[in-house]
């Protein structure tokens, strides 16, 4: 993986993060590049809406209460599109493997593997992305609204959406309390 990338990492707010999109997020990063990056929120649910809701909209079979998952807020970017980033024990043609152990799926076909149990072990259902254009994402860390790490399958997959964020912070040995926001300016 080329080292000057992101995919694969966490993408944590800083603290003094001013955009309320995306205060105290994780964002999991699915494509960077001189093009721009892409990525999903993981520690943000969507507002009124459920699995079985969103099949019942898109005319799919309603899945048993045991198939069913939260609907993350992904991003503010096409907020009507959905995504599932998943464990890479599900593969298909419209994948984009993201990782060894992670794919990212926005086909239909995925949903309905969801729904009738032979869809991927681990999930998150996201609706929208968080998007940059080129060079956008990297003025933003250097101007301290972000900081990444690496990513934890467990952490990624964790249904405690409130506890991601500090733990994000956990993992890579930080303090959101001690940190200001002037980190890396002389």
């Amino acid at each position: 993986m080329n080292t000057d990338t992101l995919v694969g990492h966490f993408l944590i707010a800083m603290p003094s993060m001013s955009d309320p999109r995306f205060e105290r997020t994780v964002i999991y990063m699915c494509a960077h590049s001189e093009a721009g990056a892409l990525g999903l929120v993981v520690n943000r649910l969507a507002e009124d809406i459920t699995f079985p809701d969103l099949m019942n909209q898109l005319g799919m079979d309603t899945p048993s209460p045991q198939d069913s998952i939260t609907v993350h807020f992904g991003g503010p970017v096409e907020q009507s599109r959905g995504f599932v980033l998943h464990s890479a024990d599900y593969l298909q043609d419209t994948t984009l493997v993201v990782s060894h152990d992670i794919g990212l799926t926005a086909s239909m076909d995925v949903l309905t593997a969801i729904a009738d149990g032979s869809g991927p072990r681990r999930k998150l259902l996201a609706l929208g992305y968080a998007g940059w254009g080129p060079g956008q994402l990297e003025t933003e860390i250097q101007a301290n609204g972000w900081i990444h790490g690496p990513v934890d399958e467990d952490l990624l997959f964790s249904t405690d959406v409130n506890a991601k964020w500090q733990r994000s912070f956990d993992a890579i040995g930080l303090d959101p309390a001690m940190l200001s926001g002037d980190f890396g300016h002389a």
